[in-house]
C-alpha cells in the first residue's frame, strides 16, 4: 500500500455515515451566501465552487480549523478561457478560436498560464476542458468546444489538460482539470441544450469517446457529467456510461463531479425520479463521486443508507478518489495553492494570449485586397463588433458569469479591431474613420446613414460583424443562424460604395453569413480572440503576420442545413453532386479550410501497405514564407457498419519558405484506422482503404492514395 492509499483508508475508517456524504457535496458559495458557507465548511463539505480570493481563504480556513477532522476543501472555478472570472486575469481566445491554431501547444501554454492565475488566487480545479464535438452549430456552447471532428478535439484537448496538470499536482501551480460534459452533450437534438441525445453506445464508442481516452490517457483527474440522456437513461443515472465505459474501458482513476445540479434535474426536468433522495441514490449508484450545487444530496443519501436503500461502501468509494485527489494535490499540508506572485496578467501570459489570437486567425476568402497595400490615405472601421470588447471576449468572464454583470468597466489591456486597426494606421500615416452602423440585437441602435458618410472616402473598408454575449451559452441555443439586427442591411449600403470591403467575423460560432463574407472582397474568422484579438486582425490585415488559422468546424450556408460538419454517413437520397433541392451539399466554408499571403501546392501521396508509412511532399508556391497545416483522412471503402466519407486521422504544421519544398511523413499502425462494429467492439476490418492528404476537407483539396489492410 503506498503512502497516499494508507493515509485515504486511515481518513475514511474516521469518517462517520454524514461526513462521507458531505465529502461529495460541492457548495454553490455565491447562491448560498457567506454564512450558509460557512456551515458546510464546518459541516466538512468536500468541494466549494464560485468564490474567489479572501472569501475562498476564509472558507478553507474554516474547513480546516472548525470541521471534526479538518479535511481540506477543494475550490473549483470556471475557469474557460483563461482565469476570466477574474477581471485582472489573462483572458485567451475560447476554446474554439484556439482551436483555429491546429496547434496543440498553444493549448498547453494556455493551460498552463491559466493554472498559474488560478492557483494564484488560491484556487485548485478548472471546469476546462470542453470535449463535447459542436456538430450542431445552433447550439448555444459550440464556442467552448474544439470544433467538430473527434481526432482534433482530443490533441487540443490532450494538451490543454497536461497544461492545467503539469506534471506534479502538488507543485502550487498547476491545477485540476474535468473533461466535460461526459458525454455527447452537444448532440442535443435540435441543438436544445441539455435535451435528449440521439445517441446508442455504439455510437458513443465511435464518435464521441475519442476525445474522452485521450484525456484519461493525459492523465485527466476529473470528468463531469453531462445533462442529456442515451436511450431515455440520464447519463448522470447511467451507470454503463460511467462505471463500465470510463472507469472499466478507459481506466479513469480520477473522480466524477455532475454538472450543475444535475441531481435535482433528475426530479424536476427529467422526471425520472420521484424525489431527491431517490435521485440521489440513482446518481450515486451510476458512478458519480461529487454532487454539484444540489446540496438536498447530503441528506438525501443519510437517510438512504440508513434505510437500507443504498450501501454505504457506494460513498466510501466515491469519498475514496476524492480524497486521493487530494492528497496528490498535497492539500492537507498545503490547503492553498499559491501560484506565483505577480502571474496575473503578467507579461508572460500576455504573450502567449497575443500568439494565440495570432494563430486563431483564419483568412478564408480574398480576392486580392489583402493585406491593405501601402500608400492608402483612409481606411474606415465600421460595424457593430469593431468596438465591442464583450462580444470579442464571448461568454466565461467577468461580464457574464458567476453572476451577469454587462456594465462592469472592461479591464485593460486589451486591443479591439477598432483600435488595432487605428494603431497600425497610424504607425503608417493614414487616416482611420469608425462607424458602429448598427446593434447586433435589432432596434437597439442603428445609423447605416452615418456608417456610410464615415466610409465615402475610404480606401478600404473593414466591416466587423457577428454576435454578442446575449446569444451566446447556455440556454441560449439559436434556431436562425443568420447575422441578427441590420448587420446584412448594413453590409449591403457599404458594399454599394464600391470600396474594397473585407468582411471580419468577430463571434462565437460560425454564422450562415451568405453575401456578407461571399460578395466581401475579402472574409476573415476571428472568432472569440480574447484580449489581443483586435490587434491580431489588424496585424492579418496589414500583413504583419501571414494568417496560418485553419477551421476547426464547418460554415453552414444557411440554418436549415445544420448539421453541415464534414464527416457525416454516406446514404443521402440526393442526385450525384447535388444536396439540397435549393442549396448544394457543401458547407460555405470547410472543416480545415483557410488560406494565408502564400499557397502551397501537393504531390507524391504514397502510402507504404507494409509500414503503415505515408509521405506527401508539400511545396510553398507563394512569394514569401508561410505556415500550412498537413491534414490526413481515411476512409473505410466497405465496412461492416456505416463509416463516414472521411475522417481526420493526422495532421502536422510546416514553415516553408517560398519555392521551398519538404515530404512530409506520417506513420500509423492498424488501430488509426479502426471502427466501433455492431458488438460494440473497436475492430480493424480487413479491406480496401483511401487515404487522403491536403490543405482541407474539401475533395478536390486532397489527394488520394489507396491500399489494403
Amino acid at each position: 500500500m503506498d503512502r497516499i492509499t494508507a493515509r485515504v483508508e486511515a481518513l475514511l475508517a474516521k469518517m462517520t455515515l454524514e461526513e462521507k456524504a458531505a465529502q461529495m457535496v460541492q457548495v454553490p458559495y455565491a447562491i448560498v451566501g457567506r454564512e450558509e458557507a460557512l456551515r458546510w465548511a464546518r459541516l466538512g463539505a468536500g468541494s466549494f465552487l464560485h468564490v474567489l480570493g479572501d472569501d475562498a481563504r476564509e472558507v478553507q480556513r474554516i474547513a480546516m480549523q472548525e470541521s471534526r477532522l479538518g479535511i481540506p476543501v477543494l475550490f473549483g472555478i470556471d475557469a474557460i478561457h483563461g482565469h476570466g472570472l477574474n477581471a485582472h486575469a489573462t483572458i485567451f481566445p475560447t476554446q474554439l478560436a484556439a482551436a483555429c491554431s491546429w496547434e496543440p501547444e498553444v493549448l498547453r501554454a494556455m493551460g498552463e498560464d491559466t493554472a498559474r492565475e488560478v492557483a494564484t488566487d488560491g484556487l485548485h480545479w478548472t471546469f476546462s476542458p470542453v470535449l463535447c464535438l459542436g456538430r450542431d452549430t445552433r447550439w448555444g456552447r459550440v464556442n467552448e468546444t474544439f470544433g467538430e471532428d473527434p481526432y482534433l478535439a482530443g490533441e487540443l484537448g490532450a494538451a490543454i489538460i497536461r497544461g492545467y496538470q503539469g506534471d506534479d499536482l502538488a507543485d502550487g501551480e498547476h491545477i485540476l482539470a474535468c473533461a466535460k460534459h461526459y458525454i455527447g452533450y452537444g448532440e442535443a437534438v435540435g441543438a436544445r441544450d441539455a435535451c435528449d441525445t440521439e445517441m446508442t453506445y455504439r455510437k458513443l464508442r465511435e464518435v464521441f469517446l475519442p476525445p474522452f481516452k485521450k484525456a484519461v490517457e493525459a492523465g485527466v483527474a476529473s470528468v463531469m457529467t453531462a445533462y442529456g440522456s442515451i436511450d431515455g437513461t440520464p447519463f448522470t443515472a447511467d451507470p454503463v456510461s460511467l462505471r463500465d465505459i470510463l472507469r472499466g474501458e478507459l481506466g479513469f482513476d480520477g473522480f466524477v463531479v455532475t454538472d450543475w445540479d444535475n441531481v435535482n434535474a433528475l426530479v424536476t426536468r427529467q422526471h425520472v425520479a420521484e424525489t431527491v433522495e431517490e435521485a440521489s441514490v440513482m446518481a450515486a449508484r451510476a458512478g458519480n463521486d461529487m454532487i454539484m450545487t444540489t446540496t438536498q444530496f447530503y441528506d438525501a443519501v443519510v437517510r438512504a443508507v440508513r434505510a437500507g436503500a443504498l450501501q454505504e461502501r457506494v460513498l466510501d468509494d466515491a469519498v475514496r478518489r476524492i480524497l486521493s485527489i487530494k492528497c496528490r494535490m498535497n492539500l492537507f499540508e498545503r490547503p492553498e495553492k499559491t501560484g506565483r506572485a505577480g502571474c496575473l496578467g503578467c507579461r508572460a501570459h500576455l504573450a502567449h494570449a497575443r500568439e494565440a489570437a495570432q494563430k486563431s486567425i483564419v483568412l478564408l476568402r480574398n480576392e486580392g485586397m489583402l493585406p491593405l497595400r501601402a500608400g492608402m490615405k483612409k481606411v474606415a472601421v465600421i460595424g457593430p463588433n469593431a468596438d465591442d470588447i464583450r462580444a470579442q471576449y464571448g461568454d466565461w468572464t467577468y461580464f457574464s458569469h458567476p453572476t451577469p454583470n454587462p456594465g462592469h468597466a472592461p479591464v485593460r489591456p486589451y486591443v479591439t479591431v477598432k483600435e488595432g486597426v487605428e494603431a497600425a494606421c497610424a504607425a503608417r500615416g493614414i487616416a482611420c474613420a469608425y462607424h458602429r452602423g448598427c446593434s447586433v440585437p435589432d432596434g437597439e441602435y442603428e445609423d447605416i446613414e452615418g456608417a456610410v458618410a464615415a466610409a465615402k472616402g475610404a480606401d478600404a473598408i473593414v466591416l466587423v460583424v457577428g454576435d454578442v454575449v446575449d446569444q451566446v451559452g447556455e440556454e441560449k441555443d439559436r434556431a436562425d443562424l443568420a447575422l441578427s439586427g441590420k448587420q446584412e442591411a448594413l453590409f449591403d449600403a457599404l458594399r454599394a460604395l464600391g470600396i474594397p470591403l473585407v468582411t471580419v467575423l468577430v463571434a462565437s460560432k460560425p454564422l450562415a453569413l451568405g453575401r456578407v463574407a461571399l460578395a466581401a472582397d475579402a472574409f476573415l474568422c476571428a472568432f472569440n480572440g480574447g484580449m489581443f484579438g483586435g490587434e491580431a486582425v489588424a496585424q492579418a490585415l496589414f500583413g504583419e503576420i501571414n494568417p496560418s488559422g485553419r477551421l476547426p468546424i464547418s460554415f453552414p450556408r444557411h440554418s436549415g442545413q445544420v448539421p453541415v460538419y464534414y464527416n457525416q454517413l454516406p446514404g443521402w437520397h440526393a442526385k450525384p453532386g447535388r444536396g439540397y433541392c435549393d442549396l448544394p451539399r457543401t458547407p460555405l466554408f470547410a472543416f480545415g479550410e483557410g488560406m494565408g499571403y502564400s499557397a502551397f501546392a501537393y504531390d507524391g501521396l504514397t502510402m507504404d501497405e507494409k509500414t503503415l508509412t505515408a509521405s506527401v511532399r508539400v511545396r510553398n508556391t507563394g512569394a514569401q514564407a508561410g505556415t500550412e497545416t498537413v491534414q490526413v483522412y481515411f476512409r473505410d471503402v466497405v465496412s461492416s457498419v456505416l463509416t463516414p466519407d472521411k475522417r481526420l486521422i493526422a495532421f502536422r504544421k510546416v514553415t516553408l519558405e517560398p519555392g521551398e519544398c519538404r515530404t512530409v511523413t506520417f506513420a500509423f499502425d492498424a488501430a488509426d484506422f479502426s471502427l466501433v462494429n455492431r458488438r460494440e467492439q473497436r475492430v480493424t476490418e480487413p479491406g480496401e482503404f483511401e487515404l487522403m492528404a491536403g490543405h482541407s476537407s474539401r475533395d478536390e483539396d486532397l489527394l488520394c492514395a489507396s491500399f489494403r489492410l
